[in-house]
C-alpha cells in the first residue's frame, strides 16, 4: 500500500497538473475571501474570523477533489494498466487504500497554506490575537473529514469509467448530493422532525457540527462510515471488472 501511496503522490508532484489544481484551489479561495465583493469577502463581513472560509471551502472542494481523484483508476483503465494491478503482490483493497490516502494527502497539502489566513485574521481584529483558535482547529478538523468522504467518493467514481471527465462529473454530482442534496430534499417535507432527519443524512449538517468546535462522535462516525462505504464500493467494482 505504501508503494501505491508514494506513486500516487509523485504522479501529481512530478507533473504540472498537481500544482495547477492546488494553485486553482488557493487562488479561488483567495479571490473570494480577499478580492471579490460579496457574501464571502472577509473585509465586508466585518468580523475577524474565518467562518466565511469554512463556508466557502466545501463548495470549492466539490471541484478540487474530483479533479484530484478522477484519474486514479480511470487512467489505469484507459492505458490498459489496470490488469497489471491484479497480478501485483498487493490486494485490491491495498491498491484502493493507497490511492485514497495519496489523493487525501494532496488535499491536505492544498489546505496547509490556508492556515496563513488565520494568522492574517488574528492581526486584523480590533484586539490583535483575539481569535478563537479552538473553533479554527475544529473547523479544519471538519474540513479534513469532509475531504476524506469526498475523496472516497471520487475514488469510487473513477472505477466506473475510463473517461476522466466523466469520472470528474460523477464525483462532483455525488459529492454535491451528499453535501447539499439532502438539505434540499428536506424542504419537501412539512413535518419538522422528518425534515430534520433528512438533513441529518447529509454531510453539511455533520460538517457544521464539527465546525462549531463540538467533536460529536456521531459526526465522526458518519464521515468514517461514508468513506469506508464508498471505498468498499470501489473494491467491489474492481473485483467485478477483473472477472
Amino acid at each position: 500500500m505504501l508503494a501505491i501511496f508514494k506513486r500516487e503522490v509523485l504522479s501529481f508532484l512530478m507533473t504540472p497538473v498537481g500544482y495547477l489544481i492546488i494553485g486553482f484551489f488557493l487562488v479561488l479561495n483567495g479571490l473570494f475571501l480577499w478580492v471579490f465583493k460579496g457574501d464571502f469577502n472577509i473585509f465586508e463581513y466585518g468580523f475577524a474570523d474565518l467562518s466565511n472560509f469554512f463556508l466557502l471551502t466545501p463548495w470549492v472542494f466539490l471541484f478540487l477533489i474530483p479533479a484530484v481523484t478522477m484519474k486514479s483508476f480511470s487512467e489505469e483503465k484507459k492505458a490498459g494498466t489496470l490488469e497489471l494491478l491484479y497480478i501485483k503482490p498487493v490486494s485490491l483493497g491495498q491498491t484502493v487504500y493507497g490511492k485514497f490516502f495519496g489523493a487525501l494527502f494532496l488535499v491536505v497539502i492544498a489546505l496547509i497554506p490556508t492556515f496563513l489566513y488565520s494568522i492574517c485574521i488574528s492581526q486584523l481584529g480590533i484586539t490583535q490575537g483575539n481569535l478563537d483558535w479552538g473553533l479554527i482547529y475544529g473547523s479544519y478538523f471538519g474540513l479534513f473529514f469532509l475531504a476524506m468522504s469526498y475523496t472516497a467518493i471520487g475514488i469510487f467514481t473513477s472505477t466506473l469509467t475510463e473517461n476522466q471527465i466523466v469520472a470528474f462529473i460523477l464525483a462532483l454530482v455525488v459529492c454535491f448530493m451528499f453535501y447539499y442534496g439532502f438539505e434540499g430534499v428536506s424542504t419537501l417535507f412539512t413535518d419538522g422532525d422528518m425534515a430534520q432527519f433528512v438533513i441529518s443524512l447529509g454531510m453539511k449538517s455533520h460538517f457544521e457540527g464539527i465546525s462549531r468546535g463540538v467533536l460529536d462522535s456521531r459526526d465522526l462516525i458518519y464521515f468514517l462510515s461514508l468513506s469506508v462505504l464508498f471505498l468498499f464500493f470501489a473494491i467491489v467494482q474492481l473485483k467485478n471488472h477483473s472477472r
